[in-house]
């Protein structure tokens, strides 16, 4: 049992060595609650930074809810005088994407509370994107489907579902109905994808930029890790 108990003891303090030779240390406890940090962190980011009006392109709007093969279908609606209720259209769904993505910040913060991290030192260690890496892995489709409601009542506001079923029925007459269109599923995707990639920018950030770690916690884990 004392044999167990002193393993336990080592496994629960990890060393990492810096460039410079010096050691951190800091326990798994210690590398689980970084994480945790960092991801939150990263929320608030994603969560400020989307929810600023008109900064979601239209491009990118139209590759999420007409993909593909529906995408070349909307060119020849547009060519055939739709143009203008497209611009319309994607204009008020971006200001929709946008309020969702600010509202979503409250899904992560509780998603991240409540994830199950393994390995937190390993995660750690690895860096560049490790910790993004894995909340997208584990819980990143719990994430969609839970953006999904927040999504549909910003829709709701804007009254987009109507607008967009009308825009869409040539393109399912075209396509033979074989098309995903659920605007809320498409959009929930897409406005989590996105969050995915700022909390990945502020991780980059936070490992790489000393006057990013703002708490003594992300300093004593992330601070002397090589990158």
């Amino acid at each position: 049992m004392k044999k167990i108990w002193v393993c336990r003891m080592m496994a629960a303090v990890v060393f990492f060595s810096s460039c410079n030779g010096t050691k951190n240390l800091f326990t798994v406890s210690d590398a689980e609650a970084a994480i945790r940090e960092l991801l939150s962190v990263g929320s608030l980011f994603g969560g400020k930074a989307l929810g600023i009006k008109g900064l979601i392109s239209k491009e990118s709007l139209l590759s999420t809810i007409l993909p593909g093969e529906a995408g070349k279908l909307l060119g020849t609606l547009e060519s055939l005088g739709f143009a203008k209720e497209t611009a319309r259209f994607t204009a008020t769904l971006g200001n929709a994407a946008a309020s969702t993505a600010e509202r979503s910040v409250p899904v992560f913060l509780l998603g991240i509370r409540k994830m199950n991290i393994r390995d937190a030192a390993g995660i750690v260690k690895n860096g560049g994107t490790a910790c993004t890496d894995y909340l997208r892995t584990t819980i990143g489709d719990t994430l969609k489907r839970a953006i999904a409601p927040v999504m549909d009542s910003a829709l709701e506001e804007y009254k987009l579902a109507g607008e967009w079923n009308k825009l869409v029925e040539p393109v399912k007459i075209l396509s033979g109905n074989k098309l995903n269109l659920d605007l809320g599923y498409l959009m929930s995707g897409l406005v989590a994808n996105l969050m995915f990639s700022k909390i990945a920018e502020k991780e980059v950030a936070i490992r790489l930029k000393a006057e990013e770690r703002k708490s003594v916690l992300l300093q004593k884990v992330f601070a002397n890790v090589i990158h």
